[in-house]
């Protein structure tokens, strides 16, 4: 099968409007990761980030029937997984920290850190750096660390950002601009 024959995901989604499930699992597997990505480091918690995203593609689901290819289907998607969290959010008061345990035990940061062939002192460092930078992430503003992720995560364009928050482009532009401001800051500061 060439690129051109490979259904985009506008179409699939419309075919499984029409009730063809194979066309709901191909936009499953394309999406499923990222989306969990980006709800997963919003929310930094594993558990809380598999039911948001079960939401959204429960919402998926729902409106099949009445979706229309106005916007990519990955903006749509991503749409659905923003406005998932804000309702969380209303309705949290606590948000779990960055340098929480993940569900194995382990920091996040130790996570992050690249495993290498290098000694411990490398180690040490490469774990502050990681440290470094999910603080750094945590202390961005909500706006600012959620349009740097749909970046990141969702490699969305900044016309998609925009749409998907509901800002105007330039606003998504200085949004993203200041979070990779003070990420930049953070990771200099460390090196």
């Amino acid at each position: 099968m060439t690129a051109a024959d490979t259904p985009s995901d506008e179409e699939l989604m419309q075919a499984y409007a029409r009730g063809d499930m194979h066309a709901f699992e191909a936009l499953y597997d394309r999406h499923a990761l990222p989306v969990w990505r980006f709800v997963q480091r919003s929310v930094q918690n594993a558990a809380l980030a598999d039911d948001l995203v079960q939401d959204v593609w429960f919402s998926v689901v729902r409106h099949a029937p009445q979706y229309e290819p106005r916007a990519k289907f990955r903006t749509w998607l991503f749409t659905l997984a923003h406005h998932r969290m804000v309702d969380h959010w209303r309705t949290q008061k606590n948000h779990a920290s960055l340098d929480a345990e993940s569900e194995d035990g382990s920091a996040l940061a130790e996570m992050l850190a690249a495993e290498s062939g290098f000694g411990p002192e490398r180690r040490l460092d490469s774990r502050e750096l990681a440290q470094a930078l999910l603080d750094a992430l945590a202390a961005l503003p909500e706006v600012q660390r959620e349009a740097f992720l749909l970046q990141a995560e969702a490699g969305m364009s900044l016309a998609e950002i925009a749409q998907t928050t509901g800002a105007s482009m330039e606003t998504a532009k200085s949004r993203l601009r200041y979070a990779r401001a003070r990420l930049r800051e953070t990771l200099e500061a460390h090196a």
